[in-house]
């Protein structure tokens, strides 16, 4: 994964932060004049040497003292490091209706998943708009875990609030519950050496617990939930921890070397090598799946039913096409696009830079961005404007990186 040197990755230490910086300012999150929030590891952050930031709300680093945001990059792809995402929203939801509820807000088959299993999906609106994407776990028949995006808290609660609301004043059983940060942590431990590093810690058989399935057990001697997922195209976990044992169960996966702590600059480079969207960036409640190039997240047997929010739209889509589409962007010399960059052939505008950066697994840079639909085949040659100038581009598959996650066979 990572057969670049160091020496091909175009950031220094201070470039690479600043980059990192100016790219979390100019995030489309929801600003708010408040006072931003501590997770339960910030003591944690400090002690380490983390370089942090307000970032949709809460303290959290950059990077650490010990690594460049490229180092850490590159320690992820191949050992294992640690993210806090404590600052996305976990809930749970309760009932015997909960299944029928979420697929009335979502294009999942939750019906059709096994208890345990998790999946990838998206709020969507009446306009088939995505309102935010989400990780859904269906514990069992009556219970349901759930995993947003700080970003988008706020929306989010309000979506789910309306919604089941209204689900539950025509008799059904519903309850939806919020985790504040105070409550709950949740930490990201990613790449090859994140299992191996977790197992000593666990009584999870972690050979039978696959990509997309999530159980609890112990970690640390803490019961936590942990499941087998994560968004930088590593295999690894997420574990959602009490919030007063974050720290604990943290130390205790630091305890082995293979493992460091990573930050928000390195997350964000992994998840673009792993083709995978920021929302507010790459997709948002103007942008549907099929543009977006998740149409797969349109599960087949909710496809046949149509009965979920925008259906007709995106049905209509799935059949006809679209005019634009999501796709990836190599550029192989100089500085990176950045977000809204213009895309061109022949000297017309065909699409904009929706996500870029340096690639510290390959050399060069990456991007993703929209294009017009006759442009979306790879390998297209395009043009892409970068501080006034016009530099050659090329339409890449995705993910730019080989995807690891741990299917058992």
């Amino acid at each position: 994964m990572c057969s670049q040197s160091l020496t091909r990755v175009l950031f220094t230490k201070q470039s690479n932060l600043k980059w990192c910086i100016n790219t979390i300012n100019n995030r489309l999150y929801s600003e708010k004049s408040v006072k931003p929030k501590k997770t339960p590891l910030y003591d944690l952050h400090e002690k380490y040497g983390g370089k942090v930031v307000d970032f949709a709300g809460f303290l959290l680093p950059v990077q650490y003292s010990d690594m460049s945001v490229s180092t850490s990059h590159l320690f992820t792809r191949s050992s294992a490091s640690i993210f806090d995402v404590s600052h996305m929203l976990q809930t749970n939801v309760y009932g015997k209706d909960c299944v029928s509820w979420f697929e009335s807000i979502c294009p999942v088959d939750l019906k059709g998943m096994a208890n345990g299993s998790s999946s990838l999906t998206v709020f969507l609106n009446n306009n088939g708009g995505i309102i935010d994407d989400l990780i859904v776990t269906k514990v069992k028949e009556d219970q349901l875990y759930i995993v947003s995006n700080a970003g988008r808290m706020d929306v989010d609660k309000q979506h789910m609030q309306e919604t089941s609301e209204t689900y539950k004043k025509s008799g059904k059983d519903l309850i939806v519950e919020f985790l504040h940060v105070s409550q709950r942590a949740l930490i990201a431990v990613q790449g090859p050496k994140a299992v191996t590093s977790l197992q000593p810690l666990t009584n999870i058989p972690m050979a039978d617990l696959i990509f997309m399935t999530s159980t609890i057990g112990k970690v640390a001697g803490i019961e936590c939930r942990v499941t087998r997922c994560g968004y930088t195209g590593e295999d690894g976990v997420e574990i959602s921890i009490p919030a007063d044992k974050a720290i604990t169960v943290t130390e205790a996966l630091l305890q082995n070397s293979d493992v460091k702590l990573a930050g928000l600059g390195a997350r964000d480079s992994l998840r673009l090598e792993a083709g995978l969207c920021l929302y507010g960036n790459d997709i948002d409640e103007t942008i549907t799946p099929v543009e977006a190039s998740l149409t797969w997240l349109i599960a087949k047997r909710r496809r046949g039913e149509a009965n979920f929010p925008g259906a007709d739209i995106i049905m209509r889509q799935i059949k006809e096409g679209v005019d634009k589409r999501r796709v990836g962007i190599r550029i192989e010399k100089g500085a990176p696009a950045r977000k809204d960059a213009v895309l061109k052939n022949e000297g017309k505008d065909i699409g904009k830079v929706t996500s870029g950066c340096p690639s510290p697994s390959l050399g060069g840079n990456v991007a993703m961005g929209y294009v017009a639909e006759q442009f979306k085949k790879s390998g297209t040659e395009l043009f892409v404007n970068i501080r006034g100038k016009d530099v050659r581009c090329v339409v890449a598959k995705m993910p730019f990186v080989p995807s690891r996650y741990y299917i058992k066979k």
